[in-house]
């Protein structure tokens, strides 16, 4: 693959029903492109979690995966209200999800680490009151 191939996805803030297709939609071209199944997964799981948040927090976004010779980026951005504790936040089981977030089984918390987790890097540009850029790097 010489040229880039790239994927632009809108999420969705008013329906959770339709939260997560960005990341079936992305898994299905990253199988015809040929990619491993281990990159496939690790891309998924970093784009369904930045999607969920998005839905949650922000009133959704836009979501665009980029793949390159040696590595796929995946770009979140949304108008939300901002991250006011980047540290806080990406500690495991912290959330500001509302209680009826919760009762839905969304909002546990480990939305941002898991990103990180199943990402080789992950940068999140944020400001109160005007949204937050996530950028993420899975190689190849």
């Amino acid at each position: 693959m010489s040229e880039a191939v790239k994927f632009h996805f809108s999420v969705d803030g008013e329906d959770f029903s339709s939260a997560g297709q960005a990341s079936v939609s992305v898994k299905k071209n990253l199988r015809q492109l040929g990619i491993s199944p281990e990159t496939i997964r690790k891309v998924s799981i970093a784009m369904y979690e930045g999607e969920i948040n998005m839905v949650i927090h922000a009133g959704g976004g836009s979501a665009d995966v980029t793949v390159y010779e040696d590595r796929i980026e995946i770009s979140l951005d949304d108008h939300g209200p901002g991250i006011p504790n980047v540290e806080l936040a990406m500690q495991e089981g912290y959330s500001t999800a509302p209680d009826n977030i919760r009762s839905l089984g969304f909002g546990a918390g480990m939305g941002l680490p898991n990103m990180k987790r199943y990402t080789d890097s992950m940068q999140i540009n944020t400001e109160i009151g005007v949204g937050t850029h996530i950028l993420m790097t899975v190689k190849l």
